[in-house]
């Protein structure tokens, strides 16, 4: 297609996914309410109010602002808009690209993908059972005779920020696998990493959680080893594969392969005898310095 129609495909379905994402919108809205309870339950809510002193065992949820009530609303309803929607307007980016893409490269898409989202879905998951643990802990350097008054802003992003960190950590040990599958990267050299990888996968765990205490490191920071030396198992078995299947897998890098120098027949083409295929050398005659229209230096 030309420019002119790429463009307008693209509106088309930039157009359809976010109607899509509208219509969830306002559907959501309507249950706002229900969906602040479930992403501030892992707080640990008191039952005395305003006035009372909690120290830290409990926090109270509030709003600070005028206005705060409508903006965490559409806020809310708008990450369930595009939460819930994402079959659609994943589909329509899909659409668009995947008429570019070679059948192996499809083939490795489908892959990435149906394993992509259980994965996301079970870092998000172990960050909601992690949330109530690191809220006790961050609630606990409180001191007594304080009130801990939580804005309801502040909540749900960091519920948001720790769902997100979590989910997309949980897909490194897959974009390992993709870059072995695809000749990046071996298995024996992803193994020769695993001391940087461990090390670096705890510093990471201690920086990106939005908390201070270790739990939500580790709890961060060991499932991903886990599945990294998942990955490098994957990994290894794959290159074991590969390996059968190469010919030249036994060569050294010093050494060549055979080369199968016997010419092959032309379709269409008349078959001329080998020892008529090439200029023969130059005698020292000088009526046999050309051979078939072709000197010695030719």
């Amino acid at each position: 297609m030309p420019l002119a129609e790429h463009l307008r495909e693209l509106r088309n379905r930039l157009t359809k996914g976010l109607l899509a994402i509208v219509v969830v919108t306002v559907v959501a809205a309507f249950y706002s309410g229900e969906l602040m309870g479930f992403l501030t339950e892992p707080v640990p809510s008191c039952k005395g109010g305003l006035g009372e002193s909690t120290g830290g065992n409990c926090a109270v949820v509030s709003f600070n602002t005028l206005l705060s009530p409508f903006t965490t609303t559409v806020k809310v309803s708008l990450m369930a808009g595009v939460i819930v929607a994402s079959p659609v307007w994943l589909y329509q980016l899909w659409a668009f690209v995947a008429p570019g893409l070679h059948k192996s490269e499809k083939k490795y898409t489908y892959t990435f993908v149906a394993a992509a989202v259980p994965l996301f879905a079970a870092g998000a998951y172990l960050a909601y059972i992690v949330l109530p643990v690191s809220m006790k802990v961050l609630l606990g350097i409180t001191p007594e005779g304080s009130a801990n008054i939580l804005a309801l802003d502040d909540v749900l992003d960091f519920t948001v920020r720790m769902v997100l960190v979590f989910g997309l950590a949980f897909e490194l040990p897959l974009l390992l696998i993709m870059m072995n599958l695809t000749g990046i990267v071996t298995g024996r050299r992803m193994a020769g990493w695993w001391r940087g990888v461990v090390m670096g996968v705890f510093v990471f765990g201690a920086v990106a959680t939005p908390t201070t205490d270790p739990v939500g490191m580790i709890a961060l920071s060991g499932p991903i080893i886990v599945l990294f030396f998942a990955a490098v198992g994957i990994s290894l078995l794959n290159d074991k594969r590969r390996a059968r299947n190469n010919p030249d897998a036994a060569l050294s890098d010093d050494e060549a392969a055979e080369l199968d120098l016997t010419p092959e027949s032309i379709e269409g083409v008349e078959s001329v005898p080998v020892a008529r295929q090439l200029p023969e050398q130059a005698s020292g005659d000088s009526n046999d310095r050309r051979t078939h229209g072709y000197d010695d230096i030719t």
